[in-house]
């Protein structure tokens, strides 16, 4: 058993910052360019055999992806005519960047307005201005994705094993984690006072698990797990899961990816903790128990 890499929070929180910022752009283009889904779908990136990908774009040149390759450590700006610019991931201002980004996509045809200020973020800096941002350390970061690729497969296949409609194994840029989410196909109203955002988000009732790196507010990654409307009395649901606790603040179940790191299979472990954290969800909100085979 390969053993799942270390990922220590405070070890490389500059660089994430950083490659949060990176990976936001990226973001902005499936914005500015992909047709509309529910629930915010078309916004979202993909975990990559070299990194992370907007996947093919329509674009006014063509099919377009933009891969941030965590293995050359460069973004790469392909084009289904056969244009390549590639804009190179190394310690410098995001501002300087998204100037040479923004070249790039000009020299492949794609002359679009992309949206220029970060979302879901404290104090967010327009992309043209960031100079706060600066610091890649390209071990730290090779590592983030060695952890991606070694959680990607245990999401694709808790996704597999639902009948009902489940999102794609997701990286949503703005909080920076990797999702996917199961739906029970019933419509539910969102919160009082919702944004346009969690509008989008929480029309239908829905279970979704997930991984974050970690943030100033939460300096660790983890595994979460959470339904939408919250079930009644899912706060004192035990899950038969060691290290998996329910957080009142955050309103899901975590688990520690140190915690699982330390399991004898982690993979096994993992799928676990999703298959309890639904089970226990969808029983308490009343969801159809075949939409998961016996």
């Amino acid at each position: 058993m390969t053993a799942w890499p270390e990922l220590p929070y405070a070890g490389w929180s500059d660089s994430l910052d950083t490659v949060h910022m990176v990976l936001q752009i990226l973001g902005k283009v499936r914005v500015a360019l992909s047709p509309k889904e529910p629930e915010w779908a078309h916004v979202a990136l993909y975990v990559s055999a070299r990194g992370i990908t907007t996947g093919p774009v329509p674009s006014p040149a063509g099919l377009l992806e933009v891969e941030a390759d965590f293995v050359d450590h460069e973004v790469v700006v392909r084009t289904s005519a056969g244009e390549a610019v590639d804009v190179a991931l190394r310690d410098r201002p995001i501002a300087e960047f998204w100037n040479e980004f923004v070249a790039a996509l000009r020299a492949v045809g794609v002359n679009t307005e992309l949206p220029d200020m970060p979302q879901e973020v404290p104090d967010p800096i327009p992309f043209p201005d960031d100079t706060e941002h600066h610091v890649y350390d390209a071990v730290a970061v090779a590592g983030f994705w060695e952890v991606l690729t070694a959680i990607e497969p245990v999401f694709e296949e808790y996704r597999a094993a639902f009948k009902g409609k489940v999102s794609r194994v997701q990286f949503f840029w703005g909080s920076a984690d990797l999702a996917v989410t199961r739906f029970s196909g019933e419509p539910c109203t969102p919160p009082p006072g919702a944004d346009m955002l969690v509008r989008g988000t929480y029309d239908y009732e829905q279970m979704s698990v997930g991984w974050w790196p970690g943030n100033a507010t939460f300096p660790d990654p983890a595994f979460y797990a959470y339904a939408y409307p919250k079930p009644d009395g899912i706060e004192g649901a035990s899950l038969p899961v060691p290290a998996a606790t329910w957080n009142d603040d955050l309103g899901e179940f975590i688990l520690l990816y140190e915690d699982i790191r330390a399991a004898q299979s982690p993979a096994r472990a993992l799928r676990e903790f999703f298959d309890a954290a639904y089970d226990a969800c969808a029983s308490r909100a009343g969801w159809n128990p075949n939409l998961v085979p016996s």
